[in-house]
C-alpha cells in the first residue's frame, strides 16, 4: 500500500533519480510546469539526477536537450544506462581491454570513461559485449557481436526495454535485439538497466544522496527498478501509466507515492483509511464492489488516485483479480 509522508517530498528525501521521457519531457517539449517545479526542488535542497534507460545519447547531449527545455543540467547530473553497464564490465576486466559495442556514441564514450576500449571488429580481440539501443546500428555488427556472445564473451545489455520513445510513436527498443541475441546465442545478458539495480546504484554513487528517491511513469522499470533497490519511489501520471495499468500493478510494481504531476515532489503525501470496506481521503471515497471500483466525493485529484488504488490494490490481493475502470473516470 501508500506511504505516508507527511511534509513535502523534497524536504524528506535529498535526491531525485527522475525518469527522463514521460516524467521531464515527452518527446522533444518537456512536460508542462516541469521546469518551474524542478527549479523549486533545487531551491529547496533536493538534489536532481536524470536517470535515462536510453543508451543512445552521451549525458552531455542529454545536459544539452535539458538545457534547451529550460532546465539546468550539466552532463554529471545525467546517468545512463550505458554508463551502468559499462562500470558492470569494468568491475571484472583489466583496464584496457577491448570491448565490442553492439550500440552508438553512448557505450563508446561510457566504455572509455571506464577505461576499456570499444571496438566494433572481430579483428580487435574483443573479450567481452556490451549492447544497447542506437538507431543507426549495422545489421553486420548485430550479428558480428551475437557470434560473440555465442561463443561464450561475457554481455551486458545497457536495458531490455521492449519500446522506445521516437517522433512517430514507439518503436522497438533495445530489449528486442536482447531477444534476438538470446535467441540466437541461446544465453541471457547481465543487464545493467532499469527495472535492476545497477543504474540506479551507479546513480548513487557518481551523484550522492543519502537519501534517494526514484521518479518514474513506467510501472515495469521505474517503479520495480525502485523496488529492487530498496528505495522509495514517486509515481507520476504524465507518461506511460494511465488507471488500468495503475489498478493491476502486482505489489512489485507498486509506488510508495502517487502525484498526477511533478508538483508531487513538493507536496504531503496523506494516505487514505479504510473504513466500511472503502477507503476514504480527502472528500473522496473508493470501494471495489462487484469486480468494479466505485468512487463518490470531491476533492484533490490527487488523492482520487490514492484511493483508487488503495481499493483496486486490495481488491486484486484479495481475489487475484484486477478491478473493472472502463466506466471509472478520473478527475481533470
Amino acid at each position: 500500500m501508500l506511504k505516508e509522508c507527511k511534509k513535502a517530498l523534497w524536504s524528506e528525501y535529498d535526491l531525485a533519480l527522475l525518469d527522463l521521457d514521460g516524467v521531464v519531457y515527452i518527446g522533444p517539449e518537456a512536460v508542462e510546469g516541469v521546469p518551474d517545479r524542478l527549479r523549486q526542488a533545487d531551491a529547496a535542497g533536493m538534489r536532481l539526477a536524470f536517470v535515462t534507460n536510453n543508451a543512445s545519447r552521451p549525458p552531455a547531449e542529454v545536459a544539452r536537450h535539458l538545457t534547451t527545455l529550460g532546465i539546468e543540467a550539466d552532463e554529471s547530473d545525467v546517468v545512463t544506462s550505458a554508463q551502468a553497464a559499462a562500470h558492470v564490465l569494468a568491475r571484472s576486466l583489466e583496464p584496457g581491454s577491448p570491448v565490442f559495442v553492439i550500440g552508438g556514441p553512448g557505450l563508446f564514450e561510457a566504455l572509455e570513461e571506464q577505461g576499456l576500449r570499444p571496438v566494433q571488429a572481430l579483428a580487435d580481440g574483443p573479450v567481452a559485449v556490451a549492447s544497447g539501443y542506437y538507431p543507426d546500428l549495422l545489421w553486420r555488427t548485430v550479428s558480428d557481436g551475437a557470434m560473440l556472445v555465442k561463443q561464450g564473451l561475457p554481455w551486458v545489455a545497457s536495458n531490455t526495454d521492449l519500446t522506445v520513445p521516437t517522433p512517430r510513436g514507439n518503436g522497438p527498443g533495445n530489449g528486442v535485439l536482447v531477444e534476438a541475441v538470446a535467441r540466437f546465442a541461446g544465453r541471457q545478458p547481465v543487464v545493467a538497466g532499469k527495472p535492476l539495480p545497477p543504474l540506479f546504484e551507479e546513480t548513487m554513487r557518481r551523484v550522492g544522496g543519502r537519501r534517494p528517491l526514484v521518479v518514474g511513469d513506467r510501472l515495469d522499470t521505474d517503479i520495480e527498478g525502485a523496488q529492487a533497490t530498496y528505495l522509495d519511489s514517486l509515481l507520476v501520471l504524465t507518461g506511460v501509466t494511465g488507471l488500468d495499468e495503475l489498478v493491476s500493478a502486482p505489489p512489485n510494481r507498486r509506488p510508495s507515492y502517487i502525484s498526477p504531476g511533478l508538483e508531487g515532489l513538493g507536496q504531503a503525501h496523506p494516505t487514505p483509511t479504510e473504513r466500511d470496506g472503502g477507503f476514504e481521503l480527502g472528500g473522496w471515497r473508493a470501494v471495489a464492489d462487484h469486480g468494479a471500483v466505485k468512487v463518490d466525493g470531491a476533492g484533490d485529484p490527487a488523492d482520487w488516485w490514492r484511493v483508487v488504488a488503495a481499493a483496486a490494490w486490495r481488491h486484486l490481493d484479495l481475489t487475484g483479480a484486477s478491478v473493472e475502470v472502463s466506466a471509472t473516470v478520473p478527475p481533470r
